[in-house]
This record gives C-alpha cells, sequence and structure tokens, in this order.
C-alpha cells in the first residue's frame, strides 16, 4: 500500500515519488524507510523496488511497511538503471507526480531535507534535478558529496569537497556539471524531455550521463546544501583513496566505473575529446591504476575486474558484464 499525505494542495506541496532500489540490502533498507518516515514534506509515496534479491528481502519488507510502500518484486537484477526505471514507470502510470525522488538504499535522511529540495525546485521551472549535501553515515561531519565537476578532456569526474572536514565551506546554493546519484530530486520535465536512465550504463556513471543530458536538454542541477543526508560508504582511508576507481574497491565497482568511463565519453565527447581522453587514460590511468592495484592493494580479483572493465570500454562490449551482476 502506498502511503500520500495530502495535507495541502498539490500546488504548495507537489507530489513526489520516491523510488528506492533493494538489492540483498535489507538492513539498509530498513534504516533508509525508517530515516524517511520522519520527514516533514506532506505529499509523498515511497515505492520500492526489490532487483531479485537472493533472501527474503522482498517479504520482509512487504510484512513490516506494508501501510506505508508498494513493492515491486523483480525476478532478477536489472540493475541500478534498469530497477528505477522500473520504479519511475509505476509511479507515472500510477500516481502522475510531479517530482521523482531517487534514492540509495543505503542511504538515511534528515527529516527537513525534502521539504528543503521541494522548495527550491518548485519557484525555478529551469531547474531540472537538485541533490543535497551528503556526508559519510559513519562520519557525520566528513562530506561525501557536494557537487560533481566533469572534464571532458580526461573523462574525469571530479566530487569537490570529498573527504573534506565540513566547515560551512560548502554551504552556498550552487549549479553543478552533475550530482550524487545517491539521492536526487528529478522534475517530471525532466523525464518527459529526455526520458529515463540510460539501461546500458546498468550501474556507475549513469547519473553523470543523466544530469549531463539534462543540461544539455536545457535544465540546470542544483546542489542545495540546507537539504543534508548520510551515505553509507565506507570511508578508506589508504593513500588512493582520492582516485575514483581504486577508492571503490569492490570488482563489480571498478568494473563498471571503468567500462561506463568509455561509454560516457564515446557517448557525449567529441572526436578530439574522446582521443584526449584515450591518451589519458592509456598513459596514466591504465599505468597507475596497475600499480596501486597490484603494488600496493595487492588484490588480483580488483585489477582483473579493472582490465575488463578497460577492455569492454574500449570495445564497447559486455563480455564481461554477467561476471559482476551474478546474484
Amino acid at each position: 500500500m502506498v502511503l500520500i499525505n495530502n495535507d495541502n494542495n498539490s500546488i504548495n506541496n507537489p507530489k513526489v515519488s520516491i523510488i528506492i532500489l533493494n538489492w540483498n540490502g535489507l538492513e539498509d533498507t530498513i534504516d533508509c524507510l525508517e530515516s524517511l518516515k520522519k520527514i516533514t514534506y506532506p505529499n509523498y509515496e515511497v515505492i520500492v523496488v526489490d532487483n531479485g534479491s537472493r533472501e527474503k528481502d522482498a517479504q520482509v519488507l512487504k510484512d513490516k511497511f506494508s501501510d506505508y510502500i508498494h513493492l515491486i518484486r523483480n525476478e532478477k537484477n536489472y540493475g541500478y538503471t534498469g530497477g528505477n526505471n522500473i520504479g519511475i514507470r509505476y509511479a507515472s502510470s500510477n500516481s502522475s507526480p510531479d517530482y521523482f525522488l531517487i534514492i540509495n538504499n543505503d542511504v538515511v535522511v534528515a527529516p527537513d531535507f525534502l521539504t528543503t529540495m521541494i522548495k527550491i525546485a518548485k519557484y525555478d521551472t529551469s531547474i531540472g534535478i537538485l541533490g543535497p549535501k551528503l556526508y559519510y553515515y559513519s562520519y557525520p561531519g566528513i562530506i561525501y558529496s557536494t557537487v560533481s565537476k566533469i572534464n571532458m578532456w580526461t573523462g574525469s569526474f571530479i566530487s569537490t569537497g570529498h573527504k573534506q572536514l565540513d566547515t560551512g565551506q560548502y554551504d552556498v546554493q550552487q549549479d553543478a556539471d552533475c550530482l550524487s546519484g545517491c539521492c536526487l530530486l528529478v522534475s517530471k520535465e525532466v523525464i518527459h524531455k529526455i526520458g529515463l536512465l540510460d539501461e546500458s550504463f546498468f550501474s556507475y556513471c549513469d547519473e553523470i550521463d543523466y544530469c549531463f543530458r539534462a543540461q544539455k536538454a536545457g535544465f540546470r542541477n542544483i546542489y542545495v546544501p540546507q537539504a543534508v543526508a548520510w551515505h553509507k560508504k565506507v570511508l578508506s582511508k589508504k593513500f588512493c583513496g582520492k582516485f575514483t576507481y581504486a577508492e571503490k574497491g569492490r570488482p563489480l565497482d571498478l568494473y563498471y566505473g571503468t567500462r561506463n568511463n568509455f561509454k560516457f565519453m564515446r557517448k557525449h565527447g567529441s572526436k578530439k575529446q574522446y582521443l584526449t581522453f584515450l591518451l589519458h587514460f592509456v598513459c596514466w590511468r591504465l599505468c597507475f591504476m596497475t600499480g596501486i592495484l597490484l603494488l600496493y592493494h595487492r588484490n588480483i580479483s580488483e585489477l582483473v575486474a579493472f582490465y575488463r572493465g578497460t577492455i569492454d570500454g574500449l570495445l564497447n562490449s559486455e563480455a564481461s558484464a554477467r561476471i559482476y551482476t551474478k546474484d
């Protein structure tokens, strides 16, 4: 059963469909839902998409939150993009929301975070996507994400403020090239104009692609620092933690992060930009990551995942994808 509160009219409080994807992450999903139950925003629904979890996640969620969520059970893992698209399609067909909140199941939110973002969004139709200030869950004063910038010549995605102690240095609302896919508030106008998430990405870099597409369509991506959430991402203290691929530290993340870097640049970069990206990747990133994963981490499975992502990225292939999406 879906909960929709209508304490105020939809003009003052536009309808929001909150979409949460669960894949073998029951405890995190429960924590996320418990935090959402405390939000102050009055007009929303919650849709949980279980992406083919191995255990009885879906049944437990249905039993525990039957009066709060609408549960969609997928027979297999459709990835971050496919699973969220299923939720977006359901909401569009059944609720016609004004906004879609796509939120990771390992995120917990402040009670006023949605009210704060909606307040910014509804008075400026040029705003298409909004994101909060994200902290590390285990280190509440350390920033996980604010705004991200894209370097189209090197294919680098730089998260401003990442791993910094928050002293108020990122408390100004601003436009962004892209925002963290952990928590995105997307207007229905964006969905209508540019469509859904690109399912060929499956997972990783997909939010960068989506924010980039929204910008190209004339929408603004806005970082809202007064809206706060916490991400249960492990804070790496290793030397290479500031580098995107080494930081993630799991074969699945390394494979898709690497493969989709090529996919993004092939899709959005000019011929010159793609060429400089290739040169930068081969001359710097390939050598650096080989050294870090082989000599520093001494992790052969991660090195293999990185190489497989590189090969599939170069060939525009999905040959190794099934290895990293097995349940």
